[in-house]
């Protein structure tokens, strides 16, 4: 399936945050609209292929929309959004981000996510929470030492099992090894680094997977999919082949 790539200008980048994301931050941050790992294995059983607002009627893993003003419109929000996040949560938290990867390949020449960085180095959220899937994360090392010295920065690097293949699912969009390898250089920076089991799949040898992370994280989260999809009973992850592929 051909990827199609596309830009576009938003008037927000911002979004007030709702379910379980509300305990995280008070506000998301999206770079993009649609993932270029939509096909790879953590595509398989993201919840937001179901959001059909987000994917418009367009499959998921098939289109990218860059949002190339999001820097600009990070810049226009900050003091409302920064003054809302702190009276109704206490801080002004963004993550970034909850639907797309902010390190897709594509970003070597659209450079959205790193603009976005240099508005936050500029006016600074008081958390910035960085999810990923990929060893792109290490790109910015710069700017993130420049962010976490405004305000508390931490990474969220996924990373589902031990093993790249698992019968009947696409490899990762990025190998573990690579993921493993990027979570180590950030924490030899000085910077927070978690990594999220999230979805918890088969795990081959558990225990070394385990010291694994003890060595190059500061913490970690082990989502399973019936809790961490959003629906009652997993139903969402229910429709994918990722269950059948598990058992």
């Amino acid at each position: 399936m051909p990827l199609q790539i596309t830009e576009s200008q938003v008037r927000r980048i911002l979004t007030r945050t709702s379910g379980f994301l509300t305990t995280v931050s008070s506000h998301s941050l999206q770079p993009y609209r649609g993932c270029s790992f939509g096909n790879a294995l953590c595509g398989v059983g993201c919840y937001v292929q179901h959001n059909r607002w987000l994917t418009r009627g367009a499959p998921w893993g098939g289109f990218l929309e860059a949002r190339t003003n999001a820097a600009e419109a990070y810049r226009a929000e900050y003091t409302a959004e920064q003054r809302w996040g702190r009276r109704s949560g206490g801080q002004f938290g963004i993550f970034m981000s909850s639907s797309t990867d902010p390190f897709v390949p594509q970003e070597d020449n659209c450079r959205v996510t790193q603009r976005v960085l240099e508005a936050i180095i500029d006016m600074p959220p008081d958390v910035l929470i960085i999810q990923t899937h990929t060893h792109r994360v290490v790109s910015y090392l710069d700017l993130y030492r420049q962010v976490a010295g405004q305000c508390m920065l931490r990474f969220h690097i996924s990373i589902e099992s031990d093993r790249d293949r698992l019968p009947g699912l696409p490899p990762p969009a990025s190998s573990v090894t690579c993921r493993f390898e990027a979570a180590a250089v950030l924490r030899a920076a000085g910077l927070r680094v978690v990594i999220t089991v999230s979805p918890l799949l088969p795990i081959e040898q558990p225990h070394e997977f385990f010291k694994r992370i003890a060595a190059t994280a500061d913490a970690v989260v082990i989502d399973h999919f019936i809790e961490g999809d959003g629906t009652l009973n997993g139903m969402r992850t229910l429709q994918t082949p990722l269950p059948q592929a598990m058992s």
